[in-house]
């Protein structure tokens, strides 16, 4: 069975979030253990017995591969810590969802996002806000991060869509089940251009209680959040309080003392969070303005293992194909395909006669980027 298999069955168990998987996974070692384990070695585990009885009843009801099956046939893909393409933003953060739902995909740009949200019950001024920031950041290639929601959110997708931008929508119910109904079709058109994501479990039907936990995954994804306009309730200022704690930037941008919709944003600022004054802040702030060096540096990093395996044979001095095969130990069909895809991404170039060497300007720009 899929390993897989048993991640998404243990989403559905009521009760036991990361702090208790990532326990069970320390117990026994693989969820297919902690799946089958007898009561007794669940309690032994530290799981409370109501949850111990969840993961019995779950048993019950659901098989863990035919959980899986149901998934791929609806077209939701599940990522978990065990994934390499975990948004390794989201995983940063304190206790990340095991299991994140997608439809659409991640790609590498979604390394750069920036959350927008704000109030639903949005005013001209918020309007225009979200509509030119949107735009903003899909013109400079930084993927848009929001939560679908009427008002603020809705126009913001829209906007980096029409800009042909990506952009990432987090829900508060099952990615089967768009919430509110009428953005049904803005949401088609963003698993075009990036993903629509969610940690619950697909049939889970929006409801209030959901909302304020997904916004620790809108902060999550991204370097920063702008807040458009929020009322002194707004759930948006959950999203700037959730990015506060994961050590990511906040801004707010500034309304009138008398206008119900800035008091949040106006708070915020007063609190620490950056006013936005100028959309380039955010690049500025955030070192955004070298993003397609720092795209190009990534795609020189290796993408397999025999990608890896050949810049440690490339990494002393130019080496003949020949050598490369001997030493690497792969035939030399492989090794010829892999290098002419490398020197498509620029990692390697011909020096002469079938030698190659490695292109080191990328790779070093790239790891001072990093260690920066």
């Amino acid at each position: 069975m899929d390993p897989k298999a048993y991640w998404a069955a243990f989403n559905l168990v009521k009760g036991i979030g990361a702090v208790r998987l990532k326990g069970l996974l320390d117990y026994f070692g693989s969820l297919e253990a902690a799946w089958k384990a007898p009561a007794e070695q669940l309690r032994s585990a530290g799981l409370p017995p109501k949850a111990v009885e969840s993961l019995l009843r779950t048993r019950v009801e659901h098989d863990p591969q035919q959980v899986l099956d149901d998934l791929q046939r609806k077209g939701i893909r599940a990522l978990t810590w065990e994934d390499e393409n975990y948004p390794r933003r989201l995983r940063e953060i304190d206790q990340p969802p095991p299991v994140l739902y997608v439809r659409g995909d991640f790609a590498i740009e979604d390394e750069w996002s920036v959350a927008v949200v704000g109030t639903r019950a949005v005013t001209a001024y918020g309007r225009q806000i979200a509509d030119e920031l949107g735009a903003f950041l899909a013109y400079h290639r930084i993927t848009l991060v929001s939560g679908l929601a009427r008002g603020v959110d809705r126009i913001a997708h829209e906007a980096a869509l029409k800009q042909g931008g990506r952009t990432i929508a987090v829900l508060g119910s099952g990615v089967d089940n768009i919430y509110p109904p009428e953005h049904q079709k803005l949401a088609e058109r963003m698993m075009e251009q990036g993903a629509v994501v969610s940690d619950y479990p697909p049939g889970t039907p929006p409801d209030s209680t959901n909302f304020p936990p997904r916004n620790r995954i809108i902060s999550g994804l991204s370097l920063a959040s702008v807040i458009v306009e929020a009322s002194e309730t707004s759930g948006a200022l959950i999203t700037a309080t959730f990015a506060v704690n994961q050590g990511r930037e906040v801004f707010a941008v500034p309304g009138s003392i008398y206008a119900a919709h800035s008091k949040g944003t106006n708070r915020l600022i007063r609190d620490g969070a950056r006013p936005l004054l100028r959309y380039e802040e955010i690049l500025e702030t955030l070192d955004l303005g070298k993003v397609q060096e720092y795209r190009a540096a990534q795609l020189a990093l290796p993408g397999d293992p025999v990608e890896a395996c050949l810049m440690q044979v490339l990494e002393s001095e130019p080496r003949h194909v020949d050598e490369i095969c001997a030493q690497s130990g792969l035939p030399i069909e492989q090794v010829s395909a892999t290098l002419t895809v490398m020197e498509l991404k620029g990692m390697v170039r011909q020096v002469g006669g079938m030698n190659f060497s490695l292109i080191r300007e990328n790779l070093a720009d790239y790891r001072t980027e990093e260690d920066v």
